[in-house]
């Protein structure tokens, strides 16, 4: 889960790491209020997670309270690489002398985390990286040592932090480390980290990114969810402990194991272009329980999105056997038919443990809306077939 400025600036002070005082604000005259309780010059900045906000005008300068309701005025509402600005980050504005680039990252390609630094902060660090690969420093940190003090000194060195800011960016660096481990990010960024000219360090920006398997440790993060981009589809799922992705497609998808299900959205999409361009409508993953509560919510879930024309369910029996899923369609079938009609076709794909079994049953069940299909690819083509002809 990304989170917004506001929010990462927030976990970096709770932790700590310096920043400068400011309130996010929804409204203009929010933004007059805090503009006003700060004092003297702040910076209204738009609150998306994309970057290029400076470019597109989404960030200014106020001079007091009125032009930081004009500002506000101005900023909210924009359309910023197709992010909607629902807020804006007022704070206390800081001269700048010189800017600087730190970061924490889990490094999945080498199963590692990694620092990166550099003393050439403000511009994008992905063209830094192409354009003068060696201003920026790569270090790997050991996650059973952390980043101690040794370990913040050899980045800051490695990356040629001067001696006068040196040992704050040591302080700083074990800041973010703490953000970093204890509320289970996969990225931590500050871009830039200032020196004032007055020669204190302050992160003038924050980027944080948090691992929500671990939410569970972490009930508070739900608050930092921002409700109005989410989609309400993976909300319902959510709640009901469903591993859904919503994708915009004609084809609800329903599988027991992320790698069939990923395959499954393959096959469909393929069998598609025969059908104008049929694609699957979402991610859904039941995982290896297929009980009738299960599979009831999923369909519930799948078939209340008004872009789904027929589903696939395509499961192989491995720990859960096939006439478990059978059962658990003919029964989820049954829970839904008492809110309602069911009225969009199922094509049925069963294979591996009790298979025959589990075919048996729902061919026993007759339900005139579940087809099965013996093979992926047919049972692909066959679902894009009937998608297409709603």
């Amino acid at each position: 889960m990304d989170l917004f400025e506001y929010q990462a600036k927030d976990l970096f002070a709770k932790h700590g790491v310096p920043t400068l005082p400011g309130e996010v604000a929804s409204t203009p005259e929010a933004a007059r209020h805090v503009a006003r309780n700060l004092g003297g010059t702040v910076v209204v900045k738009a609150q998306v997670k994309t970057g290029g906000r400076g470019k597109a005008g989404g960030v200014k300068l106020a001079h007091g309270q009125q032009e930081a309701f004009e500002a506000a005025s101005a900023i909210l509402g924009m359309d910023i690489k197709g992010h909607t600005v629902h807020r804006v980050l007022v704070a206390a504005a800081s001269d700048i002398e010189t800017e600087y680039y730190v970061s924490f990252l889990l490094d999945r390609a080498n199963r590692t985390y990694l620092a990166m630094a550099s003393v050439e902060g403000g511009m994008e660090i992905e063209q830094l990286a192409v354009e003068r690969p060696e201003a920026l420093a790569r270090i790997p940190v050991d996650a059973l040592v952390g980043c101690e003090a040794a370990k913040a000194a050899e980045i800051a060195d490695a990356a040629g932090f001067p001696a006068d800011v040196r040992d704050q960016v040591i302080a700083v660096l074990q800041q973010l480390w703490v953000v970093f481990t204890q509320e289970d990010a996969t990225l931590v960024e500050v871009n830039p980290l200032v020196k004032t000219p007055d020669g204190v360090i302050v992160a003038l920006d924050g980027k944080v990114s948090l691992d929500e398997n671990a939410g569970f440790r972490h009930p508070a993060h739900t608050d930092l969810i921002d409700r109005d981009a989410a989609d309400p589809l993976e909300q319902r799922a959510k709640a009901k402990d469903l591993n859904y992705v919503k994708l915009h497609g004609a084809v609800g998808i329903i599988g027991n194991g992320a790698g069939l299900v990923m395959s499954t959205l393959d096959v469909v999409a393929y069998a598609g272009e025969e059908f104008g361009g049929v694609k699957p409508a979402n991610f859904l993953d039941i995982g290896g329980g297929a009980s009738a509560q299960v599979m009831a919510d999923g369909l519930e879930i799948i078939l209340s999105d008004d872009e789904v024309k027929a589903v696939f369910v395509n499961v192989f029996g491995g720990i859960t056997s096939c006439d478990a899923v059978a059962n658990g369609i003919v029964q989820a079938l049954a829970m839904l038919a008492e809110h309602g009609p069911v009225t969009k076709p199922l094509v049925v794909r069963l294979d591996g443990n009790n298979a025959a079994e589990g075919r048996r049953i729902l061919a026993d069940a007759g339900h005139g809306l579940v087809e099965l299909v013996d093979t992926m690819d047919g049972a692909a083509h066959r679902v894009a077939e009937l998608a297409a002809a709603k």
